[in-house]
């Protein structure tokens, strides 16, 4: 929410380039909507360090040489620019802020759905009531005539989802629209043409809970019950998570703890598992209830245990 009154600011006192995070896929440093002013001076605000905001730092300088209203959409490879295993993709719009096109500014508040239209000359932009839509971080860049809208601030629970079958796409399809920012796994190359899912070698996956951040949650439902066990391993080892929850029955879940327990993991760390997932009551096992009724689950989880600094 703070770069809405930086940008009024920074606008009136010069030149100044935004770099918005369009969408993400895979384990990004931060979600979409998160906006990093730049000037001639210096920067405001973050899309997460690194490599990444080196790139995209160079290239709203780049921006601030020409008109303003000027924009460009750049994708990265996030893998190779962060040295992550499960990195996926970013896409970024950057531009020269026009100062005479910021009236949307005075009915700009969080919970408010901000319009943006990319046009030839500039972007237009005005502020509503919604709905939202989710762009996403591969195909065909957004060009002129594209339209997107937004959800302005509010904390996105990023949810590390791990399994692309059918509960995972249910999942992801009710996801939409929440407040959470899914980052979304999988093993099996089959799986590679779904918008959102990333593809990570079997062996990298537990790197993937490595690189969630401590106020994440996640879900695992994958293929291979062995898969499903080292990540619930490791994922218990993280007591940061807001929690780990692993799709099955009672049966399932007696086997892990008791597997649990002889590889030492601790009576404290084995009461984090939620299993079966999902509001208790929901028996439904439909990919869409069980969808329906482990978000509802998240969306419960308290506030408190997010970093709030790193809103997307």
């Amino acid at each position: 929410m703070d770069w809405l009154g930086d940008l009024a600011q920074l606008a009136a006192a010069g030149p100044v380039a935004m770099v918005s995070v369009l969408a993400t896929e895979g384990s990004a440093p931060r979600g979409a909507g998160t906006r990093m002013l730049v000037t001639a001076d210096g920067l405001t605000g973050t899309i997460g360090g690194g490599a990444l905001e080196f790139r995209a730092v160079e290239q709203a300088l780049a921006v601030l040489g020409h008109a303003p209203g000027t924009w460009r959409v750049q994708d990265y490879p996030l893998g190779p620019l962060l040295g992550q295993c499960c990195g996926g993709r970013v896409r970024l719009l950057v531009e020269h802020v026009d100062r005479d096109a910021l009236g949307w500014l005075a009915g700009a508040s969080e919970g408010r759905v901000l319009v943006s239209v990319l046009r030839a000359g500039g972007i237009e932009r005005h502020v509503g009531d919604g709905p939202a839509a989710v762009l996403g971080a591969r195909g065909d860049k957004p060009r002129e005539g594209s339209r997107f809208a937004e959800v302005i601030g509010g904390y996105r629970r990023p949810l590390y989802l791990f399994g692309a079958g059918h509960v995972g796409q249910a999942i992801a399809r009710h996801a939409a629209g929440l407040p959470i920012r899914l980052a979304w796994f999988d093993t099996r190359p089959v799986f590679e043409s779904i918008s959102g899912v990333t593809v990570v070698p079997e062996a990298a996956a537990e790197q993937c809970v490595a690189e969630a951040p401590g106020e994440a949650a996640l879900v695992i439902l994958t293929h291979d019950h062995a898969l499903d066990y080292r990540l619930t391993l490791a994922a218990l080892r993280r007591p940061s998570l807001a929690f780990t929850g692993l799709i099955g029955s009672q049966t399932k879940r007696a086997r892990f703890l008791s597997r649990l327990e002889r590889d030492g993991v601790s009576a404290e760390a084995r009461g984090r598992l939620t299993c079966p997932i999902g509001l208790p009551g929901v028996t439904g096992k439909e990919p869409d209830v069980i969808a329906v009724a482990l978000l509802a689950q998240l969306l419960q989880l308290p506030q408190a245990q997010a970093v709030q600094a790193v809103a997307a």
